[in-house]
């Protein structure tokens, strides 16, 4: 079963939406004049969606004495009860680093202005290409197929080319009052970890066995791991990764940061644990994904080739991101979607959960931690009896 969200705005909030435009506008052309050191006028604002907290346009560089592209893509963070200087730091920040490398090395829109008074950014123009959500909600399977497989190459080649360049980015970070926490994992991570086993118990009656909780506490380990550090987008949720005629663009970096990247390869495990409007995936398409990711980093890192590395670890960044959407889903049903402008169709999330601990369970079997396997089934379980026995749906691209 899915769920289609629409909007229709009111008036007084198209008034404030149409305001808040024209304040990007200007915004813009105020930084891009200072940058330049000359007046540059920009037109034709198209909104690129954005979210509650920030403002995404397309403009048309109307008037410029420089050699500038017909269009550039700004992004203005909006005051709001979030307070969202972190994320415009942290994205301010990666794509700073990204600036600084081969432009064949740059998998995100090169950054041409940025202003931390303004909370504003000012990028380059990567055009209509389609994002990994319109492959995965089309009808071409194949399309959908070799769209994944593409991002989960070239999130192991961002991998493998920002390795060691964690100096390089805290360096920077300290030029713009870094947050308090670099990685937003550890902010609900540690809290989440600890209390689950208390929800679990209280809202499906599944106990969690002291060797179970050992090995979930452990998996944080992973969050000051020195080992397989490398830039993480964050946020890997579909709608945040164009495809185009350059290969896979990363976009979104408002939790941009240098950390241990099994998390992003078990983004691929679960996968999209960030994202609430996440589907299920064909039989064999996860492992594809992860054998495509695996070859890009082993370069970097050949230890990862041997399973006896690569796959514990994988299996701990597994267990951790399931443990840390079902708490952020019991205590804040509806935080997902807060931010988020996301209009497509969305599936039930009993059903998404339930294929995540089933997930787990099959990924803990054949690692061989019975005790994490046997625990995941009963929370599915538990699941399902409060949700319903309903599968969790297939991307529409690959249902038909």
């Amino acid at each position: 079963m899915t769920v289609e969200i629409t909007t229709d705005p009111p008036e007084d909030s198209r008034d404030a939406a149409e305001a808040e435009v024209l304040a990007t506008v200007v915004a813009a052309e105020s930084v891009l004049s200072k940058r330049f050191g000359a007046r540059i006028q920009l037109g034709d604002p198209e909104d690129l969606g954005g979210s509650d907290r920030s403002v995404v346009l397309r403009v048309k560089v109307a008037a410029s004495p420089f050699s500038l592209p017909r269009t550039l893509a700004v992004k203005r963070y909006v005051p709001t009860g979030a307070a969202p200087r972190d994320s415009w730091v942290r994205e301010a920040v990666s794509y700073q680093m990204f600036n600084a490398l081969a432009a064949e090395d740059r998998m995100c829109p090169e950054l041409f202005a940025h202003d931390g008074e303004a909370g504003l950014l000012v990028m380059e123009d990567l055009g209509r290409a389609p994002t990994l959500a319109d492959k995965l909600h089309g009808t071409d399977s194949r399309a959908a197929e070799a769209a994944l497989l593409s991002w989960a190459r070239s999130l192991g080649r961002l991998h493998a080319t920002t390795a060691g360049r964690e100096a390089d980015f805290d360096a920077l970070l300290r030029r713009l009052n870094p947050p308090t926490n670099k990685d937003p994992l550890s902010e609900d991570g540690p809290i989440a970890i600890a209390d689950l086993p208390r929800l679990l118990l209280a809202e499906f009656g599944v106990a969690t066995s002291d060797e179970v909780i050992g090995h979930a506490a452990g998996t944080l380990n992973l969050l000051d791991a020195a080992r397989h550090r490398a830039f993480s987008p964050s946020d890997t949720c579909p709608d945040n990764n164009l495809i185009t005629s350059r290969g896979v663009r990363f976009l979104d970096f408002e939790g941009g940061c240098v950390r241990n990247m099994m998390f992003d390869a078990a983004a691929i495990a679960v996968p999209f644990p960030s994202c609430w409007c996440a589907f299920a995936l064909p039989p064999g398409m996860i492992e594809a994904m992860i054998a495509a990711w695996r070859a890009e980093v082993t370069a970097m890192w050949p230890d990862l080739a041997e399973d006896s590395v690569l796959l514990p670890r994988l299996l701990d960044a597994h267990l951790f991101w399931v443990w840390l959407a079902t708490w952020r889903h019991l205590t804040h049903p509806s935080a997902e979607r807060v931010g988020s402008r996301h209009s497509g169709p969305t599936p039930d999330q009993g059903p998404l959960l339930a294929a995540r601990w089933t997930g787990l369970a099959t990924a803990a079997h054949r690692g061989g931690a019975d005790h994490i396997a046997e625990h995941a089934i009963a929370v599915a379980r538990g699941l399902r009896a409060r949700f319903g026995d309903t599968p969790l749906p297939l991307y529409p691209a690959f249902s038909s």
